[in-house]
């Protein structure tokens, strides 16, 4: 590796090697959108298979629907509220130092 390549680039930080500046507007929104769906299906996913072993373990009757109302719905939202200003936040900073 180049000693260039080496270096740290100033004022901008990163989450497991992904950069967090030089976000347009489209592409803070897009992935704050991103990461509420993921959060949702993921969520989701989690509770239908954990309806489904509470359902054959306990011999229970459950409705599964209830996993997406009350634990992926809720999951995604609050996702997409914490997302969205973090990535405007972002998004301003790099307006500002332009």
């Amino acid at each position: 590796m180049s000693e260039t390549a080496k270096m740290p680039r100033p004022g901008g930080g990163t989450v497991l090697g992904f950069p967090l500046e030089g976000f347009g507007l489209f592409t803070s929104l897009l992935l704050s959108v991103a990461a509420a769906f993921f959060t949702f299906f993921a969520s989701t996913c989690i509770a239908i298979f954990s309806l489904l072993a509470w359902n054959l373990i306990g011999q229970h009757t459950v409705n599964y629907a209830d996993s997406y109302r009350y634990v992926g719905l809720p999951a995604g939202v609050a996702v997409l509220v914490l997302a969205l200003p973090v990535f405007a936040t972002l998004w301003v900073r790099a307006k500002l130092r332009k």
